[in-house]
């Protein structure tokens, strides 16, 4: 997995490539949590995102969770075999999906 942030003001994009599950999960945190209470917005950028598990669907709920009401999420690019699972999970009912 390879994640790519760009942060301009209080705005981040967290592009995220490969595939985000138990083995690559803890890197997307480590790099995410610093970033969390600085930010309004968080874009993650799915566009090179193979395959997401339970444990990568954990760290998005984790960082929508940790965001306050004045803060924004969304996730964008997602491809069809991610929308399933997001489908499948309930996550089209949680996440602001572009």
């Amino acid at each position: 997995m390879e994640v790519i942030m760009k942060k301009e003001n209080d705005e981040l994009e967290v592009a995220v490539k490969g595939r985000l599950d138990t083995t690559t999960f803890p890197e997307l945190e480590e790099k995410l949590e610093p970033e969390l209470g600085n930010v309004k917005k968080i874009t993650f950028d799915f566009a090179d995102l193979e395959y997401i598990s339970s444990a990568g669907l954990r760290v998005l709920l984790k960082t929508a969770q940790s965001m306050d009401d004045m803060s924004d999420m969304i996730v964008k690019n997602v491809n069809s075999d991610i929308m399933e699972i997001f489908e499948v999970t309930g996550f089209t009912e949680i996440l602001t999906i572009e």
